[in-house]
């Protein structure tokens, strides 16, 4: 179908329109983006993309991804104008309390929102993720009869994600992987929030695109039929190439007091919005207007794309109906399998296991779990020889094999979490990935998203203590732990042993609503074979549980986690029949069991409680209370070998005795 210039013209005109309503009538947003790419969305959302509105997760769409997503109108308004399940009630109810319309776009809160977006640059390394599970997907189900996936991912990005380092790390990575089904539309404008861009930046993107291997295109963004010929190239392309589309706008353009000024970013431009609208043809008297020859048109575009997803459903049909094993395959990604189930596929371990630490466990643990989780894929930062999370029966993901398993990202901790995000979000592929804790810094802002989304992904993540000993301060994460463990739905669990690490991974695979890190030591730790294998595998997916019952009436309880659980169980010992111990390995998980169950566990009567981590203190308050005492590391680490880091600050049995019998 030809492009409709002369109606998509005016739906630009009205998408503007609804941007400066909403944001007038909130008294906050940004107009900016909304208004300078209105062309590139009639463009998208009213020809271009291949996406069904009665379907948003249709598996086939491409995805369309506002990395920035402080310009959430410009989406909100092609969405509704499309026939999303968005009305213009959501759209008048912009940045409002438990609106469809937030501030920056939330993933399941609004339908066709594919991504939560807003923290600059994340949004681009999310859709590099969404193109390697895109790739992915085309290498285990496309047959030669039946190309049932052929779509693309598409991000619309300002200079604010190009300055940011992540999204550089995620081109990068891009670049080196050919990842030929992903589109970046940046929209330059030549400012950013505060001031032009020439104040912060001079850097010629083409060419930097274009050397690190992306193919480049430039085009005036308020072109439309420029921008679709660009757009259709790139879709087309048989380079090999990642595309880049750079869309020169006008920002905040239909505001003259403040278009193509630092002033149009924000809301700036909303007091002149009466005189904008009328600048604009819009009727003076009707806010929130969508005329009925843009209503008109957009209906039978929603037709002819329900139509085509209905096609496409027929072809699936019959390649379910050739490929029943592939069917199957696919079907696996919406069901995940219950702890108990993953816990059989894992050999109990043997009593006199000697593993280099629970990143050694963790490798054997995670071996059958791949065969048992077939679309489970394992990246790590440059780091598989020392985290050891390589899936031993595949071979890596690069442009010769689409359908590795074991994704080598390179030292960017920052892009690889959001990348994984980006394959969460794509829906297909379980997603995990791998560094030293200390790094987790440098991930935890897609860390923050993914519990803010709700993804499952998994980080397996090593060198968990001053337990690295030799490697010093600078790579012993202290406070790392217990800040991970402040970010709402996010659980982090440490394991003490083998056995342990099994109900570990376990419980990271079992979890749909939310991300899970498995904090993995590299010293050695010993096989605590006082208690029981399934009492090990179990407690861990309570998060706490009993260690080491009391045989006389409760006097004391011993808090511990990871590989400092051998210190309580050690000091049980000395302490005598009257000390209970309590393994910890994931406190979130604990604080979700019933009321009666953590009692059971941690019982109110007993008030001579000790905790010890080999971290900070400050988080045990909650579990020892007022009277108790926590065994810990309020000061950074040394360098030094592991067993004369822990005795010089403090982390042994004798400090647990004392501390206990100070009570």
């Amino acid at each position: 179908m030809p492009l409709q210039t002369t109606l998509l013209a005016q739906a630009a005109t009205q998408a503007r329109g609804l941007a400066i309503d909403a944001v007038h009538k909130a008294g906050i947003g940004h107009l900016g983006l909304p208004l300078g790419c209105a062309e590139i969305g009639a463009v998208l959302y009213g020809h271009a993309l291949a996406h069904n509105p009665a379907e948003p997760r249709w598996l086939n769409r491409d995805r369309f991804v506002l990395s920035a997503g402080h310009g959430s109108m410009f989406l909100y308004a092609w969405l509704h104008l499309t026939g999303y399940d968005l009305s213009l009630e959501d759209i008048t109810n912009f940045r409002q309390l438990h609106s469809k319309t937030p501030g920056h776009p939330e993933f399941h809160d609004t339908p066709g929102v594919e991504a939560t977006t807003g923290p600059l640059g994340q949004g681009i390394a999310n859709a590099v993720g969404m193109a390697i599970a895109g790739q992915m997907a085309f290498a285990r189900f496309n047959t030669p009869d039946h190309a049932i996936f052929d779509y693309h991912i598409v991000c619309l990005a300002g200079d604010g994600c190009m300055q940011e380092g992540v999204g550089m790390e995620a081109v990068e990575f891009a670049g080196h992987q050919h990842l030929d089904n992903l589109i970046l539309i940046y929209d330059s404008n030549d400012v950013t929030l505060d001031a032009m861009a020439n104040k912060t930046q001079s850097e010629n993107t083409a060419a930097r695109f274009k050397a690190i291997g992306w193919d480049v295109q430039t085009v005036d963004g308020h072109d439309m039929a420029a921008f679709l010929k660009s757009f259709n190239k790139a879709k087309r392309a048989t380079t090999g190439k990642p595309q880049l589309i750079v869309a020169r706008t006008i920002i905040g353009k239909g505001i003259p007091e403040v278009q193509g000024t630092a002033k149009a970013h924000g809301e700036g431009g909303a007091k002149f919005a009466d005189s904008a609208r009328l600048g604009l043809g819009l009727p003076a008297d009707q806010h929130f207007y969508v005329s009925e020859d843009v209503r008109t048109y957009f209906a039978a575009q929603r037709k002819r794309l329900v139509r085509a997803g209905k096609k496409w459903h027929q072809a699936f049909n019959a390649w379910r109906t050739a490929h029943p094993d592939r069917a199957a395959l696919l079907d696996s990604a919406q069901s995940f399998p219950t702890a108990a189930h993953l816990l059989e596929q894992i050999p109990v371990f043997p009593a006199d296991t000697k593993h280099p630490g629970t990143r050694g466990s963790g490798r054997e643990v995670l071996q059958p779990l791949a065969a048992a989780v077939p679309l489970l894929i394992s990246g790590s930062a440059d780091l598989h020889g020392s985290t050891y999370n390589y899936i031993n029966a595949d071979k890596d993901f690069d442009p010769t094999n689409r359908s590795g398993r074991n994704i080598r990202f390179g030292i960017r901790e920052h892009a690889m979490a959001a990348m994984c995000n980006g394959i969460a979000y794509d829906g297909i592929f379980r997603a995990s990935c791998a560094t030293f804790l200390v790094f987790a810094d440098y991930s935890r802002p897609p860390m923050r998203l993914a519990a803010l989304s709700k993804l499952p992904v998994v980080y397996i993540y090593t060198h968990d203590s001053v337990g690295v000993g030799e490697d010093g301060p600078t790579h012993q994460p202290v406070e790392t732990v217990s800040a991970l463990r402040l970010i709402p739905n996010f659980d982090l669990i440490r394991p003490a042993d083998a056995e342990e690490t099994a109900g570990a991974f376990a419980a990271a695979l079992e979890r749909r609503d939310g991300p899970t890190l498995l904090a993995l030591t590299r010293q050695a730790v010993p096989m605590l074979n006082e208690i029981p294998p399934h009492v090990r595998r179990a407690g861990v997916l309570k998060g706490g549980y009993v260690a080491i019952q009391e045989t006389a009436p409760l006097t004391h309880i011993l808090i511990a986690t990871g590989s400092e659980l051998q210190l309580a169980v050690a000091a049980a010992k000395e302490l005598g029949a009257a000390t209970r111990v309590v393994s910890m390995p994931c406190t979130q998980r604990f604080d979700r069991q019933p009321a009666e169950y953590r009692e059971s566990i941690l019982p109110s009567a007993c008030r001579k409680r000790v905790s010890v981590e080999a971290g900070v203190t400050s988080y045990w308050a909650k579990y020892v209370g007022l009277d108790g005492k926590s065994v810990g590391i309020d000061r950074f680490g040394l360098s030094a070998p592991a067993p004369q880091v822990f005795k010089a600050l403090g982390i042994t049995t004798e400090a647990v005795v004392a501390a206990a019998r100070s009570l």
